[in-house]
């Protein structure tokens, strides 16, 4: 949700910091009071409160609070406090929502007359802001929409004093124009600089010299915190009245906002019986919705989405998160947990699954205390896989597990789980995988290639001169914005099955690279793709390109956008990018308008023409394209907002009529590029468009204008339309649902309201969501028996070869690895050092000693192996100058050459004088040790052979002056190994040595070498 309301402190503290200094304006004074508050020290920050007449109220959200009797007028401190506190110890019913009051705000109370009570509001629409002014306020206001004077501002402009004046004040009294207007002058323009989207003041006290703000309500939009979180400050976004935030849902908000993922959830009802664990902002309001109409609204539990190709570890603490709350309370009916989705445009379905089956594994034993049911229904990339994991696990869960695939109708499992319908059997294995068409899937289908269908081309431009109604074509290039490869093969596959001649991608533009070029498939052969640092680069070398797919980053997205409508060879741009400010896409729209550009988006996958054209990822990988028949075009076009859900209306579509001829996501964000109607009126235009699907959406009035079409007879052709979002006038308290434009302001937005007026202006509507497809499938038989639509026979598509990377993590082939590491694996989760998580490692506080067990030897030591190697380590850490390997060091680096070439250089002399004495001193002992030769005669031994002894010998230490590290290990060895056979030989040996000169002691690198032997050989640890 981008729009979020705020507390009524937080918006005049706010107000405060940047209205001070306007004239007459008078700093709002208050104090906030939550559970926790010390009532002492409040009155120390605020004396005022101990010597004033106060005003005491929830802040919370609370509309009409007047009305409620949830305001303490004139009570002194003392009668402040007991009335909040009273407040605060019961629970009290607003509407249909029962809750307590936690938070509060006391204020000094200000003397007013009735005639010096004001009103005003301001808040956004798709092309304006609109200033409601009313010379009257207070709690009888009435009918504010009604009686109010109204200025709309348009986009990227800033009212006169003379129009606030002219058109709002004119029953104002001619002494506090000029005052009132210079207020509203520069409220409004703090209400664009600082991203609000609804700010209402009632009453707003106008004296004769001073303005005072007494009731506040504000929304902002939340999106737009990276560029307004110093003028805000810490902002909190309270839950709405009736509703208490728990743990889980905070837990999962910081995953959110830490990952380039969604995570949402919602706790309706922590004791309900029915969970869900749903893959997608669209999908999980129609899984909602659908539990509500089947009677499950009572014991819905939870809302909430994941999407965005969330990773296994993130899917994992979501699933986690979901079973620990389901797991918390028992059901006498048991617990019904519903794993559901859509079909998937990205987003690697087993992946996500191998999350969510291992906090399955985690939470075993309480699923099956808890009685559970758990059903599954998901489709996109790699989804076969991912349903073959879920059937294997659960075979062992203990509990029933039921799985269906995209052969099952999306919300089929809710009528299943609450027993409205008998549960199906295990479908048979799908005959497409990944994006490669399996031998046999499709040609017994087919008898012969019958002709190329017929297309009739549809007109170029609108009626008015305006955007182009033809927005995509079997010639259709495209620049795109971004270094999305996979999205980019993926159009390419899609245009080399749809049989083009050409990619439809012409360029790529990257700003952070150098131009190059990026290496694609086109079917069986390589290509090159050039990429561009500079926009203008790319425009002027293909000068054909007319559509720009634009994956930037919320934070580049506008200005990226705004570059490319520079350029007038581009009249069509994809947004894809989701959290735009509101009031940077309201910009965009204005210019798009202005210049005659189609924008699609933002927060959306895009669209499909199939046969010609698709943006990016819509329509999801091969085997859903093939499936859903998206490479040659039918008689059905659709407009939805969900991503997600346009590729559950191309499985639709395509399994109750012949077709999707095109399909266009606008995007869930609460201004869409372009909307509904744009949309359909062009497919209205379009002669081969046959028959219009719309799938809406709670919030928003745009169904509305469709309903007013129908009636006009500007739109003629058969549409079936559906509203997502009918459950949440069945919730006690507001939920915001996985699209941002998703709330309900009002009765006229909610979904009901809808759909009862598309279905009384004539539009085909089901009863619910479940009928969506026999709805299709009716209107559309109903055209053919009249000839309208003549069935075509199927054409057969080119297969396009298997990715490499899919083919191999579906199984179907295999590979000798290049290097193979038994020590560890980063490749999963988490990072593994020898089978053990590395999370694992840090808790089990297993220390440097245990890390080198791990890496060196694959196993976990002992503690005193461990502490062994960590007082190795510790001890040899740092040379002086005097050794080899540092002078070298010191004098590489005192050249002037960088620090590795200084390490490489010390590193270099490491040999049988430094470094490698320790090898050299292992090798000696042991072998005089193994061959039984007494340490004298291994002395003689090794005199006669002229070499030194390796590990013997000190420049500055000495019997007499011994080294400290030599004794600190020598001790713990002693004390703690098994046993030590070589090290006693190593300081007879010793013995002898010193005995001839007394600098000739057992040095480190020696009491090292041989207590590593003897660890490797007694411990019992290692294989002999």
């Amino acid at each position: 949700m981008s729009a979020k309301g705020i507390r009524e402190a937080t918006g005049k503290d706010i107000l405060n910091r940047h209205l001070a200094g306007v004239a007459a304006v008078q700093p709002c004074r208050f104090a906030a009071v939550g559970p926790d508050t010390d009532w002492e020290v409040l009155l120390k920050q605020n004396p005022w409160l101990a010597t004033e007449k106060l005003v005491a109220k929830p802040d919370q959200m609370i509309k009409r609070r007047g009305k409620l009797g949830l305001i303490k007028v004139g009570t002194d401190f003392a009668g402040a406090k007991a009335w909040i506190q009273e407040k605060m110890s019961a629970d009290i019913e607003i509407g249909k929502a029962v809750g307590r009051l936690r938070t509060f705000i006391i204020e000094p109370f200000v003397a007013h007359t009735q005639d010096e009570e004001m009103y005003v509001c301001i808040y956004s629409h798709r092309h304006a802001d609109s200033i409601l002014f009313y010379h009257q306020g207070g709690v009888e206001i009435g009918d504010v929409d009604a009686k109010a004077l109204k200025l709309d501002v348009p986009i990227d402009t800033f009212p006169s004093k003379e129009d606030i004046t002219t058109k709002l004040l004119t029953h104002v009294p001619a002494d506090k124009k000029e005052m009132l207007a210079t207020f509203v002058d520069a409220l409004y323009h703090q209400y664009v600089d600082l991203y609000f989207t609804y700010l209402e003041i009632n009453p707003l006290v106008v004296k004769k010299d001073s303005i005072f703000v007494l009731d506040l309500a504000a929304k902002l939009d939340a999106t737009a915190e990276y560029i307004c979180r110093s003028k805000w400050g810490e902002v909190e976004y309270p839950t709405p009245f009736g509703r208490e935030q728990y743990p889980a849902e905070a837990y999962i908000a910081d995953l959110d906002s830490k990952s380039g993922s969604s995570l949402k959830l919602t706790i309706l009802n922590k004791s309900g019986r029915i969970w869900t664990m749903v893959a997608g902002g669209g999908a999980s309001v129609i899984y909602a919705d659908t539990i509500c109409e089947l009677g499950g609204a009572s014991e819905l539990a939870n809302y909430g989405e994941y999407s965005g190709a969330p990773t296994e570890g993130q899917t994992y603490d979501y699933a986690r998160t979901i079973l620990s709350l389901m797991t918390d309370e028992p059901h006498p009916d048991g617990k019904i947990l519903i794993i559901g989705g859509g079909i998937a445009n990205f987003t690697n379905v087993a992946a996500t699954f191998k999350g969510i089956v291992k906090a399955l594994m985690e939470f075993q034993a309480k699923l099956v205390e808890h009685k559970a049911q758990i059903f599954v229904r998901r489709a996109g990339p790699n989804y076969q896989e991912g349903l073959r994991i879920m059937r294997e696990t659960g075979r062992s869960l203990g509990v029933p597990v039921h799985v269906f695939g995209n052969e099952t109708h999306m919300t089929a499992i809710v009528a299943m789980a609450l027993g409205k319908r008998p549960i199906l059997s295990e479908p048979e294995a799908a005959q497409h995988t990944a994006n490669f068409l399996l031998p046999g899937g499709q040609q017994s289908e087919i008898q012969s290639p019958p002709p190329p269908r017929k297309v009739v081309p549809p007109p170029a431009d609108s009626a008015d001169g305006g955007k182009r109604d033809l927005l995509f074509h079997r010639d259709t290039k495209a620049i795109v914005w971004g270094m999305q490869t996979r999205a980019v093969q993926g159009m390419m596959d899609f245009d080399f099955v749809c049989s083009r001649k050409t990619p439809s991608v012409q360029c790529m533009i990257y700003p952070f690279t150098g131009d190059h070029k990026q290496k694609f498939y086109w079917g069986h052969k390589e290509i090159l793709v050039p990429v561009y640092k500079s926009m203008a680069d790319a425009m002027r070398k293909h000068p054909q390109a007319d559509v720009m797919v634009n994956f930037a980053s919320l934070r580049s997205a506008y200005e990226s956008v705004v570059e490319t409508m520079q350029y007038p060879q581009i009249r069509t741009i994809a947004i894809i990018a989701e959290g735009i400010p509101e009031n940077l896409t309201r910009k965009l729209i204005k210019a798009a308008d202005q210049k005659g550009v189609t924008i699609i988006g933002p927060a959306t996958v895009g669209g499909i023409k199939p046969g010609c054209f698709k943006i990016g990822n819509t329509g999801g990988m091969m085997d859903n394209l093939l499936l859903s028949k998206l490479y040659r075009p039918g008689s059905v076009a659709y407009v939805s907002r969900s991503g997600g859900m346009s590729n559950e209306l191309n499985n639709i579509i395509s399994r109750w009529t012949n077709g999707v001829y095109e399909g266009v996501a606008i995007g869930g964000d609460r201004y869409p590029g372009t909307t509904f109607m744009d949309h359909i009126m062009r497919y209205q235009r379009d002669p081969n468009v046959k028959m219009i699907v719309l799938l809406g959406e709670v919030g928003g009035v745009e169904e509305y204008d469709v309903c007013q079409a129908i009636k006009e007879g500007t739109l003629t052709k058969p549409l079936v339309a559906w509203c997502i979002g009918t459950c949440a006038t069945m919730f006690t308290s507001e939920v915001q649902f996985g699209h941002a434009g998703a709330c309900a302001n009002g009765e006229l937005e909610t979904a009901v309201a809808k759909n009862r007026a598309l279905a009384e202006t004539g539009a085909s509507v089901p009863a619910t969501f479940d009928q969506l497809g026999e709805t299709i499938g009716a209107v559309y038989q109903d055209l053919v028996s009249k000839g309208v639509i003549v069935p075509e026979p199927e054409v057969p598509p080119p297969t396009v070869p298997m990715d490499y990377n899919w083919a191999r993590e579906l199984g179907l082939i295999r590979k000798p690895a290049s290097f193979m590491s038994s020590i560890c694996d980063e490749r999963g989760q988490e990072l593994i050092y020898a089978g053990i998580p590395i999370t694992d490692v840090l808790r089990q506080d297993m220390g440097l000693g245990g890390v080198v067990g791990l890496l060196w030897f694959q196993r976990r030591l002992p503690p005193y192996a461990c502490k062994y190697f960590e007082m190795c380590l510790m001890v040899t850490a740092d040379h002086g100058p005097a050794v080899s390997g540092a002078h070298n060091t010191i004098v590489t680096a005192r050249a002037g050459k960088d620090l590795v070439s200084s390490l490489v250089s010390g590193l270099l002399t490491i040999g049988d004088r430094f470094g490698g004495a320790l090898d050299g001193a292992a090798r000696v002992f042991s072998e005089g040790h193994d061959s039984n030769l007494h340490p004298n005669d291994f002395v003689n031994m090794m005199r006669k052979k002229g070499q030194l002894i390796m590990g013997i010998g000190h420049r500055v230490k000495s019997i007499n002056n011994p080294d400290k590290r030599v004794e600190i290990i020598k001790n713990f060895v002693k004390e703690n190994f098994p046993a030590t056979p070589l090290l006693n030989y190593a300081l007879e040996v010793e013995k002898i040595t010193t005995s001839k000169k007394p600098n000739l002691i057992l040095n480190v690198d020696g009491v090292i070498a041989t207590s590593f032997v003897d660890l490797l050989r007694n411990s019992g640890i290692f294989t002999p």
